[in-house]
């Protein structure tokens, strides 16, 4: 069978188109789809290391604060921990005269890293004496929070108030990780940060 000029240029087009087509689908499809997925896959463990970086730096930056907390405040024994804002909320409540009529202990029973003590306080006094016990709270450097605060007055016109408060502090148990030296960590080069 002998074919004609124009029959030859259309098979050859045709077994050409088919020829590209057959390798766009086997193997330039799957190779840009795979580049693509090269790409996606490249940003996000860019991302993911950008994040563990910045968690190490702000370990690196925290790591001493959390030392200072523990050594100024943070206790591990809960008796030491509730031992210590007890006696400060009577130092405070002495020097500011407000007077504590109960305080409340109660200890958290969940198995967390950091532990709860919750401290129900009632007392009465002036308003001065009120604000500079709360004043004493928020600014000492144990873990405490005022969780609830009730003022109310014991007489009408007088500077006579009652005080309701639930205060909490925290403490770490003695065989938690976070109490233990933060290992030095390494930087991709090889070299201590």
């Amino acid at each position: 069978m002998v074919f004609t000029k124009r029959e030859k240029i259309i098979i050859a087009a045709t077994i050409a188109a088919v020829s590209l087509l057959v390798v766009d689908f086997y193997v330039l499809t799957p190779v840009l789809g795979r580049c693509a997925a090269v790409r996606t896959d490249r940003e996000r463990l860019l991302a993911e290391m950008a994040r563990a970086r910045s968690l190490l730096e702000r370990r690196q930056l925290l790591t001493p604060k959390w030392r200072k907390m523990l050594d100024d405040g943070m206790k591990d024994d809960p008796a030491k921990a509730e031992s210590q804002i007890l006696r400060a909320l009577r130092n405070w409540s002495h020097d500011v005269g407000v007077k504590l009529l109960s305080l409340r202990p109660e200890r958290s029973t969940e198995k967390t890293e950091l532990r709860e003590i919750t401290i129900h306080v009632a007392g009465t006094g002036s308003m001065e004496g009120v604000s500079r016990l709360l004043w004493g709270i928020e600014t000492t450097r144990a873990p405490v929070k005022i969780k609830m605060l009730q003022l109310g007055a014991r007489k009408d016109g007088t500077d006579d108030l009652s005080l309701q408060l639930k205060i909490s502090t925290l403490y770490v148990p003695p065989a938690c990780p976070v109490t233990e030296q933060a290992p030095q960590t390494q930087r991709p080069g090889g070299g201590d940060r």
